[in-house]
């Protein structure tokens, strides 16, 4: 027995050395890959060893363009950044989590001995011995569920919870977006400058209030309140004074506004013209805009009502 203990002791060591040795391994693969190690069947092994008192997160992947995995494209770009984010953490606290990835090509019996039939895939292998040994003393992988998403946010918030520390990582700056602020802010500047002397004019808010009115006496709000179509089967007369369609409204609105048109030109306009002939055509033109649209009007009343018994030309 007391033999047992002594050749324990003199393994202990033995062990010691061959594990630190492996993580060193480790920590230059790391370094000579920015912080990704490309792992084969035996870095592998040796990477998720029981006696591994490191952690690790292993990417399984396919890149090569025979695979035709764009989601591994698309992921890559995310771990290489998270990776690298990683490299800028003390190294004490990084050489005690390791990044890599295993390729389908590289490593594909590594894929079969799992049963991973899709990539990409990410497993977090805690540590399986020393003091960052979980509690509870699990050493089996969890995976990342990339309906967290793709992006580098979102992989190293979930990997934080693995690590020793919060991975470091924050999204470049997206220039191209303060970019588009700053144009469109110079835009708004320049259409501002020219605009604004119409938005100062008392005629510019003369004509928007007469189209509101002339919109709403149309019966736009009757319209949204009630929620009708624009058109109904080709037809744009609803039957009845209870319903109306959103093209009726348009075009009882541009009655209205040609008739008021045509008022204001007889009354204020036609008086003034200096000359006989030219008071006496405007006086005629806008008489006749008046009576054909009133006769429109009607009709449109007659359309709505079938009992309604006046009319006018029409």
């Amino acid at each position: 027995m007391l033999l047992l203990h002594l050749l324990a002791l003199f393994v202990l060591p033995v062990c010691l050395a061959a594990t630190s040795d492996i993580q060193d391994q480790f920590i230059k693969l790391a370094k000579a890959g920015n912080g990704v190690i490309k792992l084969d069947e035996h870095t592998f092994d040796s990477l998720t060893a029981s006696t591994r008192e490191w952690s690790a997160t292993v990417v399984f992947t396919a890149m090569d363009p025979r695979r035709k995995c764009n989601p591994c494209k698309q992921f890559q770009p995310s771990l290489d950044a998270v990776a690298r984010a990683w490299t800028k953490v003390p190294t004490a606290t990084r050489d005690q989590h390791f990044f890599a990835v295993a390729d389908f090509d590289e490593a594909g019996r590594i894929f079969t001995k799992l049963g991973i039939q899709s990539a990409p895939v990410v497993y977090n292998y805690p540590a399986a011995e020393g003091a960052r040994k979980p509690a509870n003393g699990r050493s089996f992988p969890s995976t990342y569920d990339f309906s967290n998403g793709f992006t580098a946010e979102a992989l190293a918030k979930h990997l934080s919870l693995y690590t020793p520390v919060h991975i470091p990582y924050y999204p470049p700056v997206d220039w191209s977006k303060y970019g588009k602020l700053a144009a469109t802010g110079l835009l708004l500047t320049t259409v501002l400058r020219f605009i604004f002397p119409l938005l100062r004019s008392r005629v510019t808010w003369a004509v928007i209030t007469i189209g509101i009115i002339l919109i709403m006496t149309g019966g736009f709000m009757f319209v949204r309140i009630r929620g009708m179509p624009y058109n109904e089967g080709g037809n744009w007369i609803a039957a009845g004074f209870q319903t109306q369609f959103g093209q009726e409204t348009n075009v009882v609105a541009l009655i209205y506004g040609l008739l008021a048109g045509a008022f204001l030109m007889l009354t204020m306009v036609a008086p003034y013209q200096t000359s006989k002939a030219r008071q006496q055509m405007q006086v005629w033109l806008w008489s006749i805009v008046v009576f054909v649209m009133f006769s429109v009007l009607i009709s449109l009343f007659r359309v709505k009502n079938r009992g309604y018994p006046f009319k006018l030309l029409l």
